[in-house]
């Protein structure tokens, strides 16, 4: 492999603060610097590739590796395309950008070429402490800070130009494709939480370290998909999709995006890769959304089924509500992530804990199976167990759950159907 040539020079864009913006060319491959700082945000999104990028991708079913110096390295988080993504520091994030391979040895090989095409190595560019202590000593002052924060809470002039209401109450816009009135409230009296689950039926089948980017994703909404479709239906165009992140006050778009990424591995999905499950009994393969509208149709209750750390990852209040909007009443894992587990109980979905050393394979659980969960409508302390009864083909099979509900203000929860119908309910009851 040939080893990139570099360039630097100033570009002229809009929008980017007051810093100058360098455009870093390395054989062909750009990245924007803005001052001394990468352009990055929190929703870890790379934006899209060049179209030959991408087809070669696809075509060659390349494993795609990504580069970071933020935490947002979940599967396709980085890009749909992008399988693989590495953490570390940022000057490694630029010698891996300039090598432009992932397989380079730092030690031996270059990451370039120079002037008089002289082999240029990490060792020539990688700053000494005394450096980096005296670029820093230059660049910050306490003045920089209090200046730059004196008007924080001042907009740019089309911040100042936007209206508002003077209000009590939020103006709900009907026609708004990010913030839509959300149903928490609809069912509120009408707790099914701490009912019996009766004839439920598996949305997925989910093996170890599921994370919450996987259950409610964050990055860009595909064209395809039921969150997309439904955007462009109202009037939204190819190019203003977006991420989920973006439109997380639109229930509609994240209760489409649950269990949506693109690289969720449901053992429902007959092999298919990203949101989609087998709709039962029918059989018939179809995206966990609508299977999940037409298992409610049906008045069929939902569950999920896990392996260990399920919700891992960063704490995301969707994880829980696009489970709870989906029909999900319960998750069965053999191990919770301790915040997404506090998560589901907020939203009234009740997390059911196997036995050590019982789980889905251990037991021989298919998904296919019809569950009874029983004990629940008994419930009247934190920790407690209910009994659970798998039927399929091959007869019932029947176990014991831990009830993950593990103080006395989790059972409230639980009690109202989440903590929003608590609080409603405590409103309510003292008049206000």
């Amino acid at each position: 492999m040939s080893s990139p040539s570099m360039s630097l020079k100033v570009v002229g864009r809009k929008g980017v603060g007051e810093r100058r913006v360098y455009d870093l060319s390395v054989g062909g491959i750009h990245a924007f610097v803005a001052g001394t700082v990468a352009v990055h945000n929190c929703i870890g999104n790379s934006g899209p590739l060049a179209p030959e990028v991408e087809r070669a991708i696809t075509s060659g079913d390349v494993y795609s590796i990504a580069v970071l110096s933020g935490n947002r390295n979940f599967d396709g988080r980085i890009h749909p395309l992008v399988k693989g993504s590495f953490l570390m520091s940022p000057m490694l994030v630029v010698a891996y950008g300039i090598a432009g391979r992932i397989d380079i040895d730092f030690a031996s090989d270059p990451l370039g070429v120079g002037p008089g095409g002289r082999p240029v190595y990490l060792r020539d560019l990688w700053p000494s402490m005394d450096e980096v202590r005296s670029t820093v000593d230059k660049s910050l002052s306490p003045d920089l800070f209090s200046t730059k924060y004196a008007d924080a809470m001042k907009g740019d002039e089309r911040w100042e130009k936007l209206t508002s209401f003077v209000d009590d109450n939020y103006h709900w816009e009907a026609s708004s494709t990010y913030i839509r009135k959300p149903d928490w409230f609809e069912e509120a009296g009408k707790s099914t939480s701490k009912r019996d689950i009766v004839g439920a039926r598996a949305l997925a089948v989910l093996e170890d370290k599921v994370t919450t980017d996987h259950i409610s994703p964050a990055g860009t909404i595909p064209v395809g998909s039921p969150a997309g479709e439904y955007l462009r239906k109202d009037g939204v165009d190819l190019l203003s999709l977006s991420t989920y992140g973006s439109r997380r006050g639109n229930h509609e778009v994240m209760v489409r995006g649950g269990f949506s990424n693109i690289r969720l591995r449901n053992l429902l999905a007959q092999g298919k890769e990203g949101g989609y499950t087998t709709h039962l009994p029918s059989g018939e393969l179809m995206t966990i959304y609508d299977a999940a509208v037409r298992y409610r149709s049906e008045n069929v209750p939902l569950v999920v089924l896990a392996g260990k750390q399920y919700g891992a990852g960063s704490s995301r209040d969707w994880a829980a509500k696009a489970p709870k909007l989906l029909g999900v009443r319960a998750v069965l894992a053999e191990t919770f992530e301790r915040i997404h587990r506090s998560n589901l109980v907020a939203m009234g979905v009740l997390p059911l804990q196997f036995e050590e050393g019982k789980g889905v394979k251990p037991l021989g659980l298919t998904g296919k199976e019809t569950f009874e969960i029983t004990g629940i409508s008994d419930l009247h302390g934190p920790r407690q167990q209910a009994d659970v009864v798998a039927t399929g083909d091959g007869g019932k099979k029947t176990f014991k759950a831990l009830v993950r509900v593990d103080n006395n203000t989790e059972m409230q929860y639980i009690e109202h159907g989440g903590v929003l119908p608590y609080v409603y309910a405590k409103l309510l009851s003292t008049g206000r």
